[in-house]
């Protein structure tokens, strides 16, 4: 369901969800790539020069200047892009949330994080990051160069849309459990990046990171994300991990009181309700 919706969220699609996404995409969407180019509205947006910054956006980070300079035009021609993208309701901007966490903390930034750019509709990401850049050969029906970057990279598709069914779930849970997230999201620094943190009506900083990988996570991973929260001088009251695959014998054996975890099966049984 997640692969499905990282890839194909947003558009009509009516497919038995057993079979293989990458067999779907190279045995049926490849060679009915026209009909689904129809699905990119605008349709102007496929050309020059959103086409050049939308395929930058999603192959890259989100930073928003980041994009402009992979995409090879100038800041003026990219903000304006970026906020006509805005309103056509094909992109928002996400700002950091570091000055929010900043006076929670008590702490003053003398200086302005990038926004990022987030796709609203996730097959407009799928479309620019793995298909447009190889539109004409996949019309000529060769799809090995295209199969092949998308093996190799569709982590980061299904990666994004896991983070953002983590948070709305995290939510959720805390709701659940008497304690009422005010904000909630990404978050980046100079310093590192955070997959969700949240704060709570009591001020307080909840961390999760999400992974989504055919690995077990370990209890390492935990260590990491402290170290990290460390370096960026955030006081955590609350650890949540997300894992595709579960967790591994150590960490769930010395599962502190403060560390809530969840695997692939709690989210499905929340996603059914």
């Amino acid at each position: 369901m997640i692969d499905y919706f990282s890839f194909f969220g947003g558009i009509p699609l009516n497919i038995d969800l057993s079979v293989d996404i990458f067999e779907y995409v190279r045995d049926y969407f490849m060679p009915h790539i026209l009909s689904f180019e129809q699905n990119i509205k605008p349709s102007y947006i496929l050309d020059s020069p959103y086409h050049e910054l939308l395929i930058a956006v999603a192959k890259g980070d989100g930073k928003i200047f980041g994009g402009v300079k992979k995409a090879r035009i100038s800041e003026s021609l990219g903000e304006e892009l970026v906020q006509q993208l805005c309103d056509l309701d094909i992109i928002y901007l996400e700002e950091s949330r570091e000055m929010l966490l900043g006076l929670v903390e008590g702490q003053h930034k003398s200086y302005r994080m990038q926004a990022k750019i987030r796709f609203k509709i996730p097959f407009y990401r799928f479309w620019f990051g793995f298909i447009e850049p190889f539109r004409d050969e996949i019309v000529k029906g060769n799809y090995n160069k295209a199969m092949d970057y998308l093996l190799a990279h569709h982590e980061r598709l299904r990666s994004l849309i896991y983070e953002q069914l983590s948070n709305e779930m995290l939510i959720d849970f805390f709701s659940e459990n008497n304690t009422r997230i005010v904000s909630s999201g990404s978050y980046w620094d100079r310093n590192n990046e955070f997959d969700i943190i949240a704060i709570t009506s009591n001020n307080e900083i909840i961390i999760a990171e999400c992974k989504y990988k055919d690995r077990k996570v370990c209890r390492n991973e935990l260590g990491k994300l402290k170290f990290k929260a460390e370096q960026s001088n955030l006081n955590v009251s609350h650890w949540v991990l997300f894992s595709k695959d579960g967790f591994s014998n150590e960490l769930l054996h010395h599962k502190e009181s403060r560390l809530s975890v969840f695997d692939i099966k709690d989210m499905q049984k929340w996603l059914l309700g």
